[in-house]
């Protein structure tokens, strides 16, 4: 199925997460650290832009091999490779659609890490209804001026870079533009760092815009293009949280069938009985349908699909919700110790909880393929 190069790709990936994610995850988490230092050593292995392209610093690979090594690395730690893909697509959102003076200023240290970014569409009041934002920019000679806000941005306070969906011309999505916004920026704030579920080791928070002055140059495309900008990005982000999902389950699975082969219970190990054995043979199973989904969808990207925003939709859909029942038997298979902090099941069940509802909702997703069906 992969070449040996693809196979390398992702060993490389999963010995990094094993060795410098997984044994911190779980302080990561609790401690609420984002650990900058780990993202740039990943950086120094090609994977802050995974499929940014080679003349900008990029790696250049495929989305098939994008998602093999994001779902390698999240098996080492899940909301750490969730950012790393965030800061992916905003980076190539650059690589694809910005100018040639966009990708000089911005790419290198994008790609080094010394710069990172975070990817600015939900607002407080247009969550998956994304084409109702509000926020505006308004053109005063060589800048534009920003009001209004951004709500759950993965990085919020942290990153350096902000690629910001706003309206600047009437209602809809033909009235979204893009912007590049530097932390900087004079009229940039940021909220509270918001109390999760899950992802703790990564800040999440408010954007804030008053009065924020953009330099005209720093528009990404042309007024209007935004919200096509922020769909094609998604394209791609819902197969790298999918594969985050995909991952991380993996990872929840080997833990549970481990665990079944040690505890005992009525004299015999657990993985003696029918109903741990079943229950086993379906999480296998299910993993390997959203591993073959995930792969297929990401092939069809990379082949440039008609059928592309609609089968990476159902991956969406089916590997995060089989990522998260996957995870949640691991943790019933564990028993009262899943629960405990101590076996990092209960984390993995935490953060994956997060992947049915970012990139676009699981119900979003059924709206987008029935749409894709229903008009063919």
């Amino acid at each position: 199925m992969f070449t040996e190069e693809q196979k390398a790709i992702q060993d490389m990936a999963y010995d990094f997460a094993m060795s410098e994610m997984a044994p911190h995850a779980s302080k990561w988490d609790a401690e609420r650290i984002f650990p900058t230092d780990v993202l740039r050593e990943l950086a120094a292995l090609g994977f802050a832009g995974v499929y940014v392209g080679e003349e900008h610093g990029g790696s250049g690979l495929s989305r098939l091999e994008a998602a093999l090594v994001f779902e390698a690395l999240s098996a080492g730690c899940t909301s750490t490779a969730a950012y790393l893909t965030i800061h992916n697509m905003a980076s190539w959102m650059i690589d694809s659609f910005g100018n040639d003076s966009q990708r000089a200023k911005y790419l290198p240290p994008l790609m080094r890490m010394d710069m990172m970014a975070s990817y600015c569409l939900t607002e407080p009041d247009s969550g998956s209804d994304a084409a109702a934002m509000r926020s505006r920019a308004v053109r005063e000679g060589d800048h534009y001026v920003l009001n209004g806000g951004k709500a759950f941005i993965s990085g919020a306070g942290q990153s350096d870079l902000y690629v910001v969906m706003v309206r600047t011309g009437d209602d809809g999505a033909g009235g979204v533009s893009c912007f590049l916004i530097e932390k900087d920026t004079p009229g940039l704030s940021f909220g509270a760092n918001e109390r999760k579920m899950g992802w703790n080791n990564q800040p999440t928070a408010q954007v804030i815009f008053e009065d924020c002055c953009v330099p005209v140059e720093n528009l990404l495309g042309n007024e209007g293009e935004g919200f096509k900008f922020a769909m094609k990005g998604l394209d791609g982000g819902r197969l790298n949280i999918a594969a985050c999902s995909l991952g991380t389950a993996q990872r929840a699975f080997d833990k549970a069938l481990a665990y079944a082969g040690e505890r005992e219970q009525f004299g015999s190990k657990i993985s003696d009985f029918q109903a741990i054995q079943f229950k086993l043979a379906d999480m296998a199973t299910d993993l390997q349908a959203a591993r073959l989904m995930l792969y297929d969808a990401a092939r069809a990207l990379d082949a440039n699909d008609p059928d592309r925003t609609k089968r990476s939709a159902m991956a969406k859909r089916f590997v995060t919700d089989t990522g998260f029942n996957v995870a949640n038997e691991a943790l019933q298979i564990h028993g009262g110790y899943g629960y405990l902090q101590d076996y990092e099941v209960e984390r993995m069940v935490r953060d994956l909880r997060v992947h049915q509802i970012l990139e676009g909702t699981n119900e979003i997703m059924r709206v987008i393929i029935a749409r894709h069906l229903l008009n063919a």
